[in-house]
């Protein structure tokens, strides 16, 4: 797995790669505050075992990409998705799939966009449409309030896993434990989770980032886009894949199915008893539907 640093405007983006370069690319969008090792690397490899060259790279503020004070150095969706680009640059990248998970499934909706010409196909899982305001359902949540789009809002396992990373932790082990916690909750009992598996990964994560314990926060303070630019959706002709997880308690069905309306080349797909985590349990069936997807876009 060899490393690269890229340049995004003032910034560098730490990524790296699995699989034969020679093999069409797939471009990991990973969530809001996590890094590149936010996708197992045993999930990438299975990827790129099907025949992709699979890169990863750490969102700007988080992992070993630059890092900076937001209210110093503020930014938006638009230039998250300039960072992907950049990355495909960085790799000598003319045209790639792309698959983005929740915070990235809207980078790769500005994306096909702003971007469309470097796109092969469009992967969005675990996320909403560019017309869903989260904060502003969020907040209604709270209140005991309805949606303004109708749609269900974020449910409690999403808020208990909030409050949960809101709590300080005394030193590696118990961060460790706390984020377990926490995709335990978001994962829910439907699917087979292991606590041992998720410690790895997450010991593995806070080794990338040089020991920072403290999970990153900058994201939180991103403006949505604007909700006018879900019309532009339909103008989006890349072969499109909405993946729906039957238990995201963030975006929960029929979230995946009002996004797949918005893009008239979109198909839906929905992985039974999959929440908002990436267990092991879960990589084969994501992976045959990526790939598929991937294999009937060339």
């Amino acid at each position: 797995m060899p490393e690269r640093l890229v340049p995004s405007g003032d910034v560098e983006l730490w990524s790296d790669d699995f699989g034969d370069p020679a093999d069409p690319a797939l471009l990991l969008v990973m969530g809001g505050n996590l890094s590149a090792y936010g996708w197992p690397d045993e999930f990438a490899r299975r990827l790129a075992d099907g025949g992709l060259h699979v890169i990863r790279y750490d969102h700007r503020d988080t992992g070993r990409s630059t890092t900076r004070d937001f209210a110093a150095h503020p930014y938006g969706f638009g230039e998250l998705a300039a960072d992907a680009v950049a990355v495909l640059d960085g790799w000598g990248v003319d045209r790639a799939h792309v698959l983005g998970l929740s915070m990235g499934a809207t980078i790769c909706q500005v994306m096909a966009l702003d971007h469309h010409d470097r796109l092969l196909s469009l992967a969005l899982m675990l996320g909403g449409g560019l017309d869903i305001d989260f904060d502003d359902n969020i907040e209604r949540v709270l209140r005991g309030e309805p949606t303004a789009d109708g749609l269900p809002g974020p449910q409690p396992p999403f808020l208990e896993a909030l409050e949960l990373m809101s709590r300080p932790a005394e030193g590696r082990a118990e961060e460790i434990d706390k984020r377990v916690r926490k995709w335990r909750i978001l994962n829910g009992d439907a699917v087979p989770f292991d606590d041992a598996e998720y410690a790895l990964w997450e010991e593995r994560a806070v080794d990338h980032a040089g020991g920072v314990l403290t999970e990153p926060y900058a994201h939180y303070q991103l403006t949505l886009p604007p909700l006018a630019r879900a019309a532009e959706l339909s103008r989006v002709t890349v072969p499109t894949l909405v993946v729906q997880a039957e238990r995201d308690p963030i975006a929960p069905p029929p979230h995946g199915k009002h996004l797949a309306g918005l893009i008239p080349s979109a198909r839906l797909a929905e992985i039974p008893g999959m929440g908002h985590a990436l267990p092991s349990s879960v990589h084969e069936p994501l992976a045959e539907v990526l790939l598929a997807h991937a294999r009937a876009a060339r």
